[in-house]
């Protein structure tokens, strides 16, 4: 195992913070590096509500999905927002596997 780890990146609503850390350490325990959002705005990190950091964030992010071999989704309750919507096309349009925490 060591030396070839899969490179997942996390994506879902910030809503759902205690959901994010709890599926990076597991999928981070299986072996796999695990690329996170880097706040959770939707969950206290106020800062990043401004129009130009959130733009900037939804842009770094898809550099972070274009960084991994799959991304997996925190859909908790089968809740998939518009902007989650919009890295699971773009994942899906350059190639890249999608899973889901819960089925859709």
């Amino acid at each position: 195992m060591v030396g070839k780890y899969k490179v997942i990146t996390l994506c879902g609503s910030t809503k759902f913070k205690e959901d994010f850390i709890r599926e990076q350490k597991r999928l981070s325990l299986e072996g796999n590096i695990v690329i996170s959002v880097g706040l959770f705005g939707h969950s206290g990190d106020f800062e990043a509500m401004t129009p130009e950091t959130k733009l900037m964030l939804a842009d770094m992010h898809k550099r972070k999905i274009d960084m991994a071999d799959e991304i997996f989704v925190i859909n908790k309750d089968g809740y998939i927002g518009s902007s989650t919507r919009s890295e699971i096309e773009y994942a899906l349009s350059t190639n890249k596997k999608v899973n889901y925490m819960e089925n859709i």
